[in-house]
């Protein structure tokens, strides 16, 4: 499982120019599964997802975790991730999983993070659109 997390101060996610999902304060998660990724996967993820400390102390030291600032999510499901752009011009994306694998995946990940924290999110398999007001910018990849 891959994830690019970026700290945001706000983000929002549209289908057909309706918004679906959408964060102030947080982070927005996009993320991606192969086809050897379990539950477990899932859950180291979105622990060390919503704990990594990447927002600022009172002194602007990176010290905070989304949990301590009460910060939400939203997870944008994301294939591209396992873009491979070693060979040619038009990445490979076959370490990708496919839907049957992915979208159950994609659903335990959002019920993992819904535990934890505020948690909205795009639609799987649909054509999305960003609007994002990146901080920092803070981007990091969480990857097991």
């Amino acid at each position: 499982m891959r994830a690019v997390v970026q700290r945001v101060k706000e983000a929002t996610v549209f289908v057909d120019g309706e918004a679906v999902g959408h964060t102030d304060k947080g982070l927005l998660v996009l993320c991606g599964f192969t086809a050897t990724d379990t539950e477990q996967t899932v859950d180291w993820v979105a622990n060390r997802i919503v704990k990594s400390r990447i927002f600022p102390d009172e002194n602007g030291k990176l010290n905070l975790s989304l949990i301590d600032i009460g910060g939400g999510i939203l997870c944008v499901s994301n294939f591209t991730l396992y873009a491979d752009c070693k060979h040619g011009t038009r990445p490979d994306f076959s370490r990708a999983a496919g839907a049957e694998i992915s979208k159950p995946l994609y659903e335990l990940f959002l019920k993992k993070l819904s535990a934890l924290v505020p948690t909205e999110s795009g639609r799987f398999g649909k054509h999305m659109e960003l609007s994002v007001y990146s901080d920092g910018p803070i981007t990091v990849l969480v990857e097991k």
